[in-house]
């Protein structure tokens, strides 16, 4: 049989190691999936949405720590995934998109699902505002460049999603073609000159604190020597979660809206920052409003990050530098070495016994037996029955909660959909993760609101033979909106589910059941513990639905939505 483009790109992915490949069929793509079938080394995971696709890649890509590959069909196709690749964008999270195209030689024409009402074959365009490059084929030869050089662009600097489109007849073309080897760049770092400066300038500060930001995720280690030789408070963003073992006398938790106390005031009252790949988003950086979570200035703020668009975007840097995180921390920590750091800048122990102040209420009620379960139950019992559980959350409770009051042991332990804030990551994202790791509990705590738009994930976990856990933390509602429209507005109108003016919700156990997996609903608190370590010892998928309580999440920060609320209000 003659090699086809489709077989190159096949050999491609077995070439840089791609195990798992999630998609959907249509007519401009199954070329591509028989010539998967045929080579039999990179597995081709049928969804039931795009979207559902997007997300479970770009969990597998988080948990292997290489770029995930999402296959589409022309049109419809692309556009139901546009959500999930633009999620893995803002997270900085790689994506090897490839889209069926249209034949070549009917452009313009209005071959079936032709985007052509601006540009002749125009798909490409509509991935351009979030992904780092896209290309459209136009012939065979193209075709081991491109893929070389957009894995590689996946990979570059901030990492992210490309897009290589393909139309339908150069797929189907002969290529004989050797696949082009990977040519990564070397990460950039700091000068030995400037980690000096940066030291001595951490060194002589009175109040100095470092932030963990998303970027050192895969730098923990490194970070933690830095804070314990140079006696650095840390603090992290959402993305930065498990920067520090949560039992480490120098974690001071989350800064930003829903941060902790200490974190803000640390924050508010550092004469020198020390920020580590983060953007300083709206949410952890309480809009930028000067004097709840920052006041640069007059705080010099030290701005590390990949990415040279972010120092200086939303606050003055005094130094600032492209780097990688790990290697630059190294840096620091060996200029730290020469120098003498003064001692008794911090009472670490008052330090912990002011974050333990913030944290009591959760804790207490982790121990509630109210019914529905308050969420901070939910997150104790799963923690009590998975300790080394890899979360993964939607949006609202389960992710802003768990960042401020669960104990995530390392950044491979939390994974959350941060900068895009997506509701449906969550259910479909624990599928990929899942995939990847195979030797570890993966929970998905998950909204009713999230895993109601698309509950197709559970029957392609069954067909995947992966055994995650959704917990359905069940409020009858969009329930972070709710609580933001009931307490300025008095209604929930348009927020909750509701049936004969009675809170309303799908039977989503029973639905698992259906579908061949293994499905509970939680009659009281005492029923959800029992039921977690059930869903373990089954290992297979799982949906736990718990009635919960719409209870807000603490929020020692600000943000400017609900200045806005108030105006309108009045």
């Amino acid at each position: 049989m003659t090699a086809t483009v489709a077989d190159h790109v096949a050999a491609f992915l077995d070439d840089r190691g791609v195990g798992l490949v999630f998609g959907l069929c249509g007519h401009t793509n199954i070329s591509l999936l028989a010539a998967l079938e045929r080579r039999g080394r990179s597995r081709f995971v049928t969804a039931r949405h795009e979207q559902v696709a997007g997300h479970a890649a770009d969990g597998y890509a988080r948990a292997v720590g290489r770029p995930g590959v999402l296959v589409t069909h022309v049109g419809p196709g692309l556009t139901n995934a546009t959500t999930a690749v633009a999620t893995a964008s803002f997270d900085s999270v790689p994506l090897l998109v490839i889209a069926g195209d249209v034949p070549t030689y009917l452009e313009g024409r209005g071959p079936h699902q032709e985007m052509n009402l601006r540009r002749d074959a125009d798909q490409t365009s509509v991935f351009e505002p979030f992904v780092k490059r896209a290309w459209r084929v136009t012939r065979p030869d193209q075709i081991p460049r491109i893929l070389a050089r957009a894995w590689d662009t996946a990979l570059a600097g901030r990492p992210g999603p490309v897009l290589v489109s393909m139309p339908m007849d150069v797929l189907a073309e002969p290529l004989d073609a050797e696949v082009w080897p990977a040519s990564p760049l070397a990460r950039p770092t700091i000068e030995d000159g400037l980690a000096a400066t940066i030291a001595l300038a951490l060194a002589q500060a009175q109040r100095p604190l470092l932030i963990a930001g998303g970027g050192t995720r895969g730098a923990t280690a490194e970070l933690r020597q830095l804070a314990e030789l140079a006696g650095l408070p840390v603090t992290h963003t959402l993305m930065g979660s498990g920067a520090l073992p949560p039992g480490h006398p120098q974690l001071v938790g989350m800064i930003g809206f829903w941060g902790s106390p200490a974190a803000n005031r640390l924050a508010v009252d550092a004469d020198v920052i020390l920020a580590v790949g983060t953007r300083f988003p709206e949410t952890d950086a309480s809009s930028w409003e000067p004097g709840i979570t920052f006041r640069i200035p007059p705080t010099r703020l030290i701005h590390l990050d990949i990415d040279p668009t972010e120092p200086g975007r939303n606050f003055p840097t005094a130094l600032a530098a492209v780097t990688d995180a790990a290697s630059a921390i190294a840096k620091l920590t060996r200029a730290f070495e020469r120098l003498g750091v003064p001692s008794g800048r911090f009472d670490w122990a008052a330090l912990g016994r002011e974050r333990e102040a913030f944290l009591a209420a959760g804790i207490a009620n982790g121990q509630s037996d109210a019914y529905p379960l308050l969420p901070e139950r939910i997150l104790a019992d799963v923690r009590r029955a998975a300790p080394r559980a890899v979360l993964v959350t939607d949006v609202g409770w389960n992710k802003n909660g768990v960042a401020q009051q669960y104990p995530i042991d390392d950044p491979t332990s939390f994974m959350t959909p941060g900068g895009f804030s997506t509701m449906g990551f969550g259910p479909a994202a624990a599928i990929g993760v899942a995939a990847a790791t195979p030797d570890r509990p993966v929970i998905a705590l998950v909204g009713d609101g999230a895993f109601g738009s698309n509950p197709s994930v559970v029957p392609t976990a069954v067909e995947m033979g992966v055994a995650p856990i959704w917990v359905v933390m069940n409020n009858a509602a969009f329930g972070t909106i709710a609580g933001l429209e009931r307490k300025h507005y008095g209604t929930g109108y348009g927020t909750e589910f509701r049936l004969h003016d009675q809170p309303y919700s799908p039977d989503f156990a029973m639905w698992a059941r259906a579908c061949g997996a293994e499905g509970v609903r939680i009659k009281g608190a005492g029923d959800l513990l029992p039921a977690l370590e059930a869903a373990l010892r089954s290992r297979r998928p799982s949906v736990i639905d718990v009635p919960m309580q719409n209870t807000p999440v603490p929020t020692p920060g600000a943000w400017d939505i609900e200045r806005i609320y108030q105006m309108a209000a009045e």
